[in-house]
């Protein structure tokens, strides 16, 4: 059993903060953090107006930032050989490397805040990570998340309630407008709006969060997520294509979003693919709510049960599961597990599994062993501990 345990957020700000000062000569003005994030239940809900119940990770990106003094903004990452190089003049969709280059989650993220009237002197800005890449696990809103409080710090601003909200709408136009991925805006509330201990239930009807506690450690539960290692990308398209057809089914119901549809309605669609589609995400709408009230009653059985019913639905009814998320969650329950669910945007990524702390050695060795024995690359598992959202280190730490 391999389960990455991160450093702390402080002692990853620190080596990021020397890192910093070894290319660029200075120490950084400041470090901001941002978590990953594992979806718990509510897929795909979030650019309908519907509901979904994230988790923060321990696992986060870092953005060491200084001021440059001229209009030169430096962007360079651990993770990347190549830094980018850029004019605060040239930003905008189309820069920072093109659609689906990492640099246009920050450049974008500098040009959002700039939109939103708060605006941005030059930068060097270096970037680090613990949030596994293409694992489905909200890498991108991390790292846009990090940038963006570090970079508001430097402008002087607050990091209150309303500047945080402010700085969730500027991510998600880094990431739809200048990154051209098609993001829903659940990775980004929950970066920036998550609190320790709990999940974070988000209606995007209502415009409104509210922290969730999940108990696990008295309740003797865990979050098992598994990194299936089939990339995940929402720049491929696939991800484009669900919106499409849950926009399209919208439409056929004569309703603003599927929000407002409900499942009778759904049956009654004439083309089968947009009926599915809906269907997955009305009946997904109702498993949030059922699964916040299962929470609030220490009802884990039932939690479980709502999530081996949202694979289902994930699997037959959006299309967007793999073999090897099928696997993963087919070995966790055989395992012990409570229930399993594959989470994030889909087409590969990672599951969740709700297990007792008992079995969290049986459940990881079953789905390794399922993995061998299907000829897989070897899954890698991390502990989801509910975490807190975007933050700084600051001044940032030597």
């Amino acid at each position: 059993m391999s389960l990455l345990d991160p450093d702390s957020r402080t002692t990853r700000a620190a080596a990021v903060a020397r890192s910093f000062a070894k290319r660029h000569g200075v120490p950084p003005q400041v470090v901001g953090v941002a978590p990953g994030r594992v979806n718990l239940i509510g897929e795909h809900t979030d650019y309908n107006a519907g509901l979904c119940l994230p988790v923060a990770l321990p696992h986060a990106t870092f953005a060491a930032v200084r001021p440059t003094g001229d209009q030169t903004l430096r962007i360079s990452s651990a993770q990347q050989v190549e830094p980018w190089v850029g004019s605060l003049d040239d930003l905008g969709p189309g820069a920072g490397g093109g659609s689906g280059s990492w640099a246009a989650y920050v450049a974008g993220v500098v040009w959002a805040l700039g939109q939103a009237g708060l605006g941005a002197p030059g930068l060097d800005i270096h970037v680090d990570s613990t949030v596994p890449l293409g694992a489905g696990l909200s890498s991108s809103a991390a790292l846009e998340c990090a940038v963006a409080v570090a970079v508001t710090s430097v402008l002087g601003v607050e990091l209150d309630t309303v500047t945080r909200q402010r700085l969730v709408v500027a991510c998600v136009r880094a990431e739809t407008e200048v990154a051209r991925a098609p993001t829903g805006g659940m990775d980004q509330t929950v970066a920036m709006l998550a609190q320790p201990g709990t999940a974070l239930l988000i209606d995007f009807r209502e415009d409104c969060t509210q922290a969730v506690p999940l108990h696990l450690g008295e309740s003797g539960h865990a979050l098992l997520v598994t990194d299936t290692r089939v990339s995940h990308a929402l720049t491929d398209g696939s991800y484009g294509n669900r919106r499409a057809e849950c926009r399209a089914a919208a439409q056929a119901l004569g309703v603003p979003t599927l929000r407002q549809a409900t499942l009778a309605d759904v049956e009654a669609l004439a083309d089968p693919v947009l009926r599915a589609r809906a269907r997955h995400v009305v009946t997904e709408i109702d498993r949030v709510q059922q699964a916040v009230a299962a929470l609030e009653a220490g009802d884990w059985t039932r939690v479980g049960t709502l999530m081996d019913a949202s694979h289902r639905s994930m699997r037959d009814d959006f299309e967007i599961s793999c073999t090897e998320l099928d696997l993963a969650v087919a070995a966790a329950v055989r395992a012990g597990a409570r229930g399993a669910r594959m989470t994030g945007g889909g087409f590969g990524g990672s599951s969740v599994a709700l297990v007792p702390r008992d079995r969290l050695a049986a459940v990881t060795a079953s789905i390794d062993a399922a993995f061998t024995d299907a000829g897989y690359a070897v899954a890698s598992h991390l502990l989801a501990v509910p975490s807190g959202g975007a933050g700084l280190e600051h001044p940032a730490p030597g």
